[in-house]
């Protein structure tokens, strides 16, 4: 099968990216479809679900186009275990082509001299529809080759050298600062200031600039006080600086931000209940005080700052092992969980104190490497496994005969709207909080940008 057209783009060392024309990778999407040969010689093409049936030898996937309102992929060198959106000034709700987005991610590359900070602009998205696909004259094949020429995708990416490889990215905005809090295997949580690099995507006299003056990533304010490596982090949505961190000795820090913004006074006393290292942070989105946690003791909690570190609420067994990645929900009481089990569990928390979830899925083959709630659509999530695939569910859907509706396609949950595939080792995924629909992905393979016709 053929792989994807490439575009020239520009770039900052290592960025390339590319847009899905006619054909995806050789494992793309839910809309990939098997060929097998009918009773008349002609190849069949037959829905192929990820986990039911393994391809045969000589099948390979190919990229139904249909699916998809937007498709893009992104290379940055190094791959990157972690990113964030980084908001702009662009307004919400946008969904007119071409879309633009910034993004900061973190390297994991070979050795730690060679891990960067990053920040992308990605920009002239379009979408997977082709206009004027009738050639009726020389002149016409003209414009049209004018015209694709002009849709190109394009990436701007400003990169700060930083010595050690970046576990979690997470950004948020302080006023006028847009800091990025990084936990890395160095075992430090250090917060650095973005607006150079936002700067610097935007500019082109300001990238050249940027790039003479490259050093390492200065840090605003580091915290060693883990005394281990980490990967749990997340920032305050109410109160803005306000951070928390776990690491993988199980201890948990709360930060509060000092006047001015760039420095943080860190509480001594960890929040220490888990027994295990602690996987993942939330904050609540609607109590300031509130976060939730999640750990390889196979347990959820949610934690007040203002009782004693010794108080919550807990789901001792939330999974049957590891709890990897937890997601609150914007605007109702739920929290979804993923697990080493490969399990999705929406938890009430109206009902927590039972310790039983109000619904569980069992679709991904391997362990769940990320979840997230859609912020539009409070019924809808995403999450991403180690089997290659990104499932996308609503929870408003009761009933759908799927059998009926796809011909070939049995025992799927009727809350699964998608299933995404292409990359190779997905470790994180995201929303667009300002585009309805459009997805990143990051994996060990680079990044996808997309929106299917599902959500």
């Amino acid at each position: 099968m053929s792989a994807p057209d490439e575009h020239a783009l520009n770039r900052g060392d290592e960025g390339e990216m590319e847009e899905a024309e006619d054909a995806g990778s050789e494992e793309e999407d839910e809309g990939v479809e098997m060929e097998e040969e009918g009773a008349d010689g002609e190849a069949e093409k037959m829905v192929y679900v990820p986990g039911i049936e393994p391809l045969r030898p000589g099948e390979k996937l190919e990229m139904d186009r249909s699916a998809y309102r937007m498709y893009h992929e992104c290379q940055t060198g190094a791959p990157c275990l972690s990113f964030d959106v980084v908001k702009d000034g662009e307004g919400d709700g946008r969904q007119q082509f071409p879309l633009s987005m910034l993004l900061c991610a973190g390297t994991q590359a070979e050795t730690a001299l060679k891990n960067r900070l990053l920040v992308m602009r990605m920009h002239n998205l379009h979408g997977t529809e082709k206009e004027n696909e009738e050639e009726e004259s020389s002149d016409e094949e003209s414009d049209e080759d004018e015209e694709e020429e002009d849709k190109k995708p394009q990436l701007e990416l400003a990169m700060m050298p930083h010595y050690g490889g970046i576990n979690r990215v997470r950004v948020s905005h302080c006023g006028e600062l847009s800091l990025a809090a990084v936990w890395s295997d160095k075992g430090q949580v250090e917060v650095f200031d973005l607006r150079p690099q936002l700067h610097a995507v935007h500019s082109s006299a300001a990238m050249a600039t940027f790039v003479q003056q490259q050093k390492e990533a200065t840090a605003l304010f580091s915290f060693s006080g883990h005394m281990s490596e980490g990967f749990a982090i997340d920032w305050s949505p109410k109160v803005p600086g306000r951070l928390v961190s776990g690491d993988c000795r199980k201890n948990i820090h709360v930060w509060e931000p000092r006047e001015g913004g760039t420095s943080w006074q860190i509480d001594q006393r960890p929040f220490s209940s888990h027994s295990k290292s602690v996987e993942d942070l939330q904050w609540s989105p609607t109590e300031a005080t509130v976060f939730a946690s999640c750990s390889v003791d196979q347990s959820i909690r949610i934690w007040d700052i203002r009782a004693p570190p010794s108080s919550m609420l807990c789901a001792d067994e939330a999974h049957s092992s590891d709890v990897n990645v937890i997601s609150w929900n914007k605007s109702e009481p739920f929290l979804l969980s993923g697990g080493d089990d490969g399990l999705l569990k929406v938890w009430d928390l109206r009902q927590f104190k039972t310790g039983r979830p109000v619904a569980s899925f069992k679709q991904h083959c391997g362990p769940i490497t990320s979840v997230e709630w859609s912020p539009i659509d409070s019924s809808v999530f995403a999450a991403s496994g180690a089997d290659d695939v990104i499932s996308q569910w609503d929870l408003s859907v009761e009933s759908c005969d799927v059998g009926a509706r796809v011909e070939g396609v049995k025992d799927l949950p009727p809350q699964l709207l998608f299933l995404h595939q292409g990359q190779s080792e997905i470790k994180e995924i995201h929303w667009h909080p300002q585009m309805p629909g459009v997805m990143i992905s990051t994996a060990l393979s680079g990044f996808n940008v997309f929106r299917t016709i599902s959500v």
